[in-house]
């Protein structure tokens, strides 16, 4: 048994129930929406934030019928700006499999994107809970002001590091603190375990974002995917961004001028041969750039277990969260 399954498995009726809430609400009459769908839903990730919501949900009190609503809802807009993502990535592939975009075209994946969104925005009117309502809009208006930074910021692997944990608070992070806050919202959780369950899960987000930022400088044939894609995307990692501003000036000008001699002025796309990738992970692991963004986790993860263990009693949906930080922090891919 993995530890997603052992941590699943203390909400696992409820994730059922979730399950096919989810499958009811993107059902549709429309063939070719159906048949997108299909596609998306063969390869729906780990799930770890619509497992967040429950967790929260059932740690301060149980998970009823919005808790699954909103559950949904979430995942839905999540996959939205994914399939919206590739669009302006031109990403080909997702989580192994062709994009949306890739296996029809950019028209069918925006309208695509929209209509999980209207089906998720639709689907929260109906909970008739404004503080819900409030939290998962102002979510969605987080993620693309979070893609809109990092756009703004053009060249952002040069950024500080303070404006790149400020992207990531609002391009990732943002959603898990909302799956987190929400779960408790439709629980009845008081407002200081509301507090404690968003800040859970803002770092919970950050941490996720920081090994992913880890992982884009690891083998890819240990993690199964292409790696250096971030920086192929002209987008920010931590590693670098420190390993940046440790090198001394004659270093990090070399750097620079490799990354800005390789990307296309139209795309912004940066076109590394093997040769340039291999010195640029040299570069990085010379000035301690993933031991940094480690020793960050790790840093993180303490705050994160204080602001559980101090409003929360042992239980199962607390170590359930617990572990599911762990997993986030240690994940291999």
């Amino acid at each position: 048994m993995t530890i997603l399954e052992r941590i699943r498995q203390v909400v696992e009726p409820e994730f059922r129930l979730y399950e096919q809430e989810f499958e009811r609400i993107v059902r549709t009459d429309n063939s070719l929406l159906n048949s997108v769908v299909s596609h998306l839903t063969s390869f729906r990730g780990k799930q770890l934030r619509p497992l967040l919501t429950l967790l929260c949900a059932k740690l301060c009190s149980s998970v009823n019928d919005k808790t699954i609503t909103s559950a949904v809802a979430l995942e839905l807009i999540h996959t939205a700006s994914l399939i919206h993502d590739d669009v302006v990535d031109s990403s080909d592939m997702r989580r192994g499999k062709e994009s949306v975009n890739h296996r029809w075209n950019n028209k069918v994946a925006v309208l695509a994107g929209d209509f999980l969104l209207s089906r998720a925005l639709n689907s929260i009117t109906g909970l008739r809970n404004i503080k819900v309502m409030q939290a998962i809009l102002t979510m969605a208006e987080q993620l693309s002001l979070g893609e809109m930074s990092e756009m703004h910021y053009g060249s952002s692997m040069w950024i500080s590091e303070e404006q790149y944990i400020g992207i990531v608070r609002d391009k990732t992070s943002s959603l898990f603190s909302t799956c987190a806050l929400v779960g408790a919202l439709t629980a009845g959780g008081s407002q200081r375990q509301q507090s404690a369950l968003r800040d859970f899960g803002e770092i919970l987000g950050i941490c996720f974002q920081l090994k992913d930022d880890e992982l884009d400088y690891s083998d890819s044939d240990l993690i199964g995917k292409p790696t250096m894609s971030d920086i192929s995307d002209n987008k920010a990692t931590l590693p670098l961004l420190i390993a940046m501003q440790r090198a001394d000036k004659a270093d990090a000008e070399r750097i620079r001028t490799l990354v800005e001699e390789h990307t296309d002025p139209t795309t912004q796309i940066v076109e590394l041969p093997i040769e340039a990738r291999e010195e640029i992970k040299s570069f990085v692991l010379r000035y301690d750039g993933l031991r940094y963004s480690k020793q960050k986790m790790e840093q993180l993860r303490e705050r994160a277990q204080s602001s559980l263990t101090t409003v929360f009693r042992p239980c199962p949906p607390l170590q359930a969260l617990q572990d599911l930080l762990a997993y986030s922090i240690a994940r291999v891919y």
